[in-house]
């Protein structure tokens, strides 16, 4: 792949295979043990989760050793199973996770073990609080000598442990090695602190840039007064075994999975990487060179992680390989600089495929301005999260421009007014329609609401103690992790995983309760006489664990929908209501000005990040005539390479045209029209939400010709005719089908 070896090549050496063989795996993988599990509680996803959509899996090398390096780590174990489902639906590869060893227990222990996954200590998880305080006596002479007032460090401390900061005011707190202990109230740190929140905890002092420094060097020590910080302590953790199994794993052909941020957390921008990833590839490397290992990036990007019914996007990057001069340099005792090196490429990897926001009034800026930006049709999930990372690309870069603080002010502005009706930014267009349609649609939907209660009440009324149950435990589980850690801001990442918990242990033995009376109302009167006598009431039983399990699934889909029913009632009300009618309608006004705004906005400084800033748009500009879109993309096909941001990863490939660098290299445009993709929506459903190729040729796609060459204006014209009269063909024949008239609407969106 990185560097053009074939896949011979690419292959595990057959020496290192057969000693990875003799070689007893400390964690070993059964694949009928982890197909099972995958099997079993892949339904997990499936009921919390209403879409996971997979992104870029072709990219996946199916042979060979991989190590998926995924980000960010917003929903703890949720995160692991959706990668190992993702993985092995998409690619056919079974990878085994790197787990924190405080997790190898109950539950999590058990499945962890089906899936040979490898358990790690982690020096934050045994952390403690250390007596006394502690602070920099010269920061500017000596900054890696730390002082204590009240500390035992020959007790407390270990060569080799960590010392922790506290967090401050949703930072997250610093920490660093200890390198030699002086004394019981003097120790000495392998380097300085960095960042302004560290040296601010160890002087006391505020006379420091954003970047650490003190700006006022004439004065030597912390500030006249101060005390100190409080600070934590970790034993030194001996990772010789986990490395050990995860070369033994990689030289062998198989694959492992990482998240080098080291822990779950609900951060908006990725934290520093560990450099656990970079020894894995390097020590893997070192040990056998031609192993072939390749690093693929994974983006777990999700909107709204912690909530039930929420949607994800994995997103698969580009593979590369560590240089060979990198391995080099790690094995000659210049490991700092090669594992800098590897930490800089995976970091800059997975910033291709996460978005990243400095904090979370930005990020809701960025998801704003792509509403804004995109006033047509409603874009498929995969190009909003690319629409989203383009953008909060160009947040980053262009973040101090005039422009930009005005236009996120604006931004700002019109979510709060959101925010105080209480309605959603599509729900603004409401405001087009005249009065009577509006109350019709009211009316309407109403009464949709109505006839899918009946479905909803029953389901609600059984499960109701579990909805109760895991609410209540898993914000008391996101308490508890918040205070123990140094980098969550709320708690939501644990959300997710105890939810899941939670109701896989209460919801079998609300079954069974009801079962159980189920049975004995059966034997007391025959349920009211409506039973026979002549059935047995272990039948009753199996019954009731049909029945009750059936209704809770009605009533979950049922009540999807009714809730996006619901959630469209509001603005309709406050068009009627003369008081909030008018507020809307201006609101309607804002809205138009402040797109407008946006679009001109990315007009002006997109080309100033993609020279190929026309011809690489996601959607249509509603200010041209002509939408300056690549019709392709606006079918949801891959026509070109997506613009890559500054420092990307990827890698260029050579002697192809600008319009082929994104399709596979097994594909061309000579038979693009043999390609599933085309079809605008697969014959399942739930085959729609699982392959991230649309399916294959016949699988629901309509037929298109072959093209010629699309290198020109004449070939993408020819292009888009042929897709927009298929795409009719294939409208009509489903309102045929349906037996609504082409002029009527086929349904009614929420």
């Amino acid at each position: 792949m990185a560097d053009g070896k074939p896949a011979e090549e690419r292959r595990p050496s057959v020496v290192a295979r057969m000693k990875a063989s003799k070689e007893k795996e400390l964690y070993p993988m059964s694949d009928w043990k982890y197909d099972a599990f995958l099997h079993t509680f892949s339904v997990l996803v499936d009921l919390f989760f209403r879409e996971v959509h997979p992104r870029g899996a072709w990219r996946v090398p199916r042979t060979g050793p991989i190590l998926f390096v995924a980000a960010p780590h917003a929903n703890q174990f949720v995160d692991g199973l959706v990668l190992q489902r993702t993985l092995k639906n998409e690619a056919q590869r079974r990878v085994g996770l790197l787990i924190a060893e405080k997790s190898v227990h109950g539950f999590i222990g058990w499945g962890s073990r089906q899936t040979g996954s490898v358990p790690v200590g982690r020096a934050q998880d045994k952390a403690k609080p250390a007596s006394g305080v502690i602070y920099l006596p010269d920061p500017i002479n000596d900054p890696t000598l730390i002082r204590g007032v009240g500390t035992n460090f020959e007790k407390e401390a270990e060569v080799g442990g960590m010392l922790f900061l506290p967090s401050t005011k949703g930072e997250s707190g610093s920490s660093i090695d200890i390198s030699k202990i002086i004394g019981p109230e003097e120790i000495r740190i392998k380097r300085p602190f960095k960042g302004r929140l560290p040296i601010m905890q160890l002087t006391g002092r505020d006379d420091i840039d954003e970047k650490g420094n003190l700006t006022n060097t004439e004065l030597k020590g912390s500030k006249d007064g101060y005390q100190g910080t409080k600070f934590k302590l970790a034993p030194h953790i001996d990772q010789t075994e986990v490395y050990k199994a995860v070369f033994n794993r990689l030289r062998s052909g198989g694959c492992i999975g990482i998240f080098p941020e080291g822990g779950s957390h609900d951060r908006t921008e990725l934290l520093p990487l560990k450099a656990g990833v970079a020894i894995m590839a390097l020590g893997t490397l070192a040990g056998d060179p031609d192993c072939g290992l390749q690093i693929v990036p994974v983006g777990m990007n999700y909107f709204h992680a912690h909530k039930f019914r929420s949607r994800a996007v994995v997103e698969f990057g580009a593979p590369f390989q560590i240089p060979r001069d990198l391995v080099e340099k790690y094995k000659n005792n210049e490991r700092r600089d090669a594992i800098g090196q590897t930490l800089d490429m995976v970091h800059q990897a997975l910033s291709a495929v996460t978005v990243s926001a400095p904090d979370y009034d930005t990020l809701m800026c960025i998801q704003a301005a792509r509403r804004l930006y995109n006033t047509g049709k409603k874009l498929p999930l995969p190009m909003v999260v690319e629409l989203n990372r383009r953008l909060a690309v160009g947040f980053s870069k262009f973040k101090d421009d005039p422009r930009i603080i005005d236009l996120m002010d604006n931004v700002k502005d019109y979510n709060k007014q959101l925010r105080y009706l209480n309605i959603r930014d599509h729900q603004v267009a409401y405001a087009k329609m005249t009065l009577p349609t509006v109350i019709v649609t009211l009316l309407y939907r109403v009464a949709k609401l109505l006839v899918l209660s009946v479905g909803v009440i029953p389901g609600f009324v059984l499960f109701a103690p579990v909805f109760v149950a895991t609410k209540y435990i898993s914000h008391k589980k996101a308490k508890e992790a918040l205070a123990a850690s140094s980098v969550k801001i709320q708690g939501r990442d644990v959300m997710a995983t105890w939810k899941l918990l939670v109701a896989m242990a209460f919801a079998p033995v609300l079954y069974n309760l009801y079962s159980i009376l189920l049975s004995v109302k059966v034997y007391q009167d025959h349920l009211w006489g409506y039973v026979p006598e002549w059935v047995p009431f272990w039948l009753v039983f199996v019954a009731g664990w049909i029945v009750f399990p059936a209704i809770t699934f009605g009533a979950l889909r049922f009540g999807e929908v009714g809730m996006d029913i619901l959630k469209s009632l509001r603005p309709l009300v406050l068009c009627i209501s003369p008081t909030s009618s008018y507020n809307i309608q201006k609101l309607r006004e804002r809205r138009a000005e402040l797109s407008e705004k946006v679009v001109k906005v990315i007009n002006d400084l997109g080309p100033d990040m993609y020279e190929d800033f026309e011809q690489t748009r996601l959607v249509s500009d509603p200010f041209r005539e002509d939408g300056a879109l690549s019709l392709m993309k606006e079918a949801g096909l891959p026509d070109k390479t997506a613009p890559t941001p500054p420092d990307s990863p990827y890698l260029s490939r050579k002697n192809t045209t600008r319009s082929s660098q994104a399709i596979p290299r097994n594909e061309s445009f000579s038979n693009i029209g043999a390609i599933g993709m085309f079809a605008t929506r697969p014959p399942s459903r739930s085959r729609s939400r699982s392959s991230s190729s649309g399916g294959g040729f016949g699988s629901g796609g309509f037929p298109v010709s072959g093209f010629t060459s699309l290198d020109t204006n004449e070939g993408f014209n020819e292009a888009s005719n042929k897709i927009r009269a298929a795409m009719r063909q294939r409208g009509q024949l489903r309102r045929r089908k349906s037996g609504v008239s082409s002029d009527g609407e086929a349904s009614e969106g929420a």
